[in-house]
């Protein structure tokens, strides 16, 4: 209730002065998110860490000397809502495009930026499709893929749970399905027989659903229960399952692990559940990144927590954007695109990169555990959620070109992006 409270408070102060602040000489940039529905957390933490970016931006001089504003509309992570928003915030102006938390979102943003020509980053979008069947040169995607998290997963727990049984419960859409065949792959639990798994409705799933899911994994002999869910989603399951005592009995593996879930859940109840993430806010102190520090702690003290992973994806996207702008000297999409193309660079963690081939951001992932309570609370800020099991960098998890290239020739598509 207090975390809802805080969010309240937020909107009733910001949206106002987004709606006031319109400089004629400002350049406009666009965040379609979920502001309401099941990912509202994600979409929450996006709307800050872009308003972080632009505040430092624009102290710094904006971009070419303008400064950069921000127009925002609500797509409840709904592809039809997202292709509108796309619509409506380049009529207004808008002449880069960003957000997403669901990949079909995503998709389906990025389709209709580029009928538009114009650039649309995916933040959050982890299903294989985004930036490979789907892919083409108006969309980059700052989170890692479905197959990025099963490689980093992948290593860990065959390396620490061998010769166990699955069972996996995957939400019944792209995402569902490519993280899970990506985690079946790298822990050789491709035979259905013997590592079992259902599929649950997406997004209209019910409690019932859940319930008869996980009764399924109760009576299974399953060592590891693998939760292919994501947001609200994952809450209610992981939930539910608690409530049933499966955590005692079985090992709790969810591969897109976010900060927001624990805050919704409980740490308590999560206590040693495994996942994946991209980052988290230990990482910048971890690989000595200063500027990732610095980020911590500003945004702590602007919204008095600690950034989650979709907020820094925000974050990251606008700083990105912005120094393809300034290096090409242009806002024109085809010379910003090729800015970004194979562009290095290192922000709020190691280095990263936009590879040319799909436009898919390399860069590491990390393999996370869940804490017990006192370590969490023994920390500041009580949010000292993970420890950071695993890594793996981002050139041996990311698809290879030729797995790419083939995945596109299955699909119909060109060899290139077009």
């Amino acid at each position: 209730m207090t975390r809802l409270l805080i969010a309240m408070a937020f909107w009733t102060a910001v949206l106002p002065s987004l709606a006031t602040a319109e400089p004629d000489d400002s350049i406009l940039i666009g965040l379609s998110y979920p502001r309401t529905g099941h990912y509202r957390e994600e979409g929450l933490a996006q709307m800050r860490g872009a308003l972080l970016a632009i505040d430092e931006i624009n102290r710094d001089g904006g971009v070419l000397g303008k400064p950069l504003r921000l127009v925002n509309r609500d797509s409840a992570a709904r592809p039809e809502k997202a292709r509108r928003n796309v619509d409506s915030m380049v009529a207004e102006g808008a002449v880069m495009l960003f957000g997403s938390v669901s990949s079909a979102e995503a998709i389906a943003a990025g389709e209709q930026a580029k009928t538009h020509d114009r650039l649309y980053f995916a933040t959050i979008g982890y299903s294989n499709d985004v930036t490979t069947e789907k892919g083409h040169r108006h969309i980059f995607r700052e989170s890692t893929s479905a197959t990025m998290t099963g490689r980093a997963l992948g290593q860990y727990l065959t390396q620490h749970f061998p010769d166990k049984k699955y069972f996996y419960i995957t939400a019944d859409y792209n995402w569902g399905h490519t993280s899970e065949d990506s985690l079946r792959s790298n822990t050789h639990t491709t035979d259905r027989a013997l590592h079992p798994g259902v599929t649950i409705p997406f997004p209209t799933a019910k409690q019932s659903d859940y319930s008869t899911a996980l009764q399924q994994a109760d009576a299974s002999d399953a060592d590891v229960l693998v939760l292919v869910l994501y947001g609200h989603d994952l809450v209610r399951a992981i939930r539910t399952a608690d409530n049933m005592g499966l955590s005692r009995d079985k090992q709790i593996v969810a591969p897109n692990l976010t900060q927001s879930v624990i805050e919704q859940t409980g740490s308590s109840i999560m206590v040693g559940a495994i996942g994946a993430e991209h980052w988290l806010w230990r990482v910048p102190e971890r690989e000595n990144s200063k500027t990732g520090m610095a980020f911590v702690d500003n945004f702590n003290q602007k919204y008095g927590i600690y950034p989650p992973s979709a907020a820094a994806s925000a974050y990251t996207v606008i700083h990105q954007w912005a120094d393809a702008v300034r290096r090409s000297q242009t806002l024109n999409t085809a010379a910003v695109t090729k800015a970004l193309e194979n562009h290095t660079y290192s922000l709020l963690k190691g280095p990263a990169q936009w590879r040319g081939l799909d436009h898919q951001n390399v860069q590491r992932v990390y393999v996370v555990k869940v804490n017990d309570r006192s370590t969490v609370i023994q920390h500041p800020s009580k949010q000292d959620y993970f420890q950071i099991v695993h890594q793996l960098d981002g050139e041996d998890a990311v698809i290879s070109p030729d797995e790419w290239r083939s995945a596109r020739r299955v699909a119909g598509q060109p060899e290139t992006l077009q």
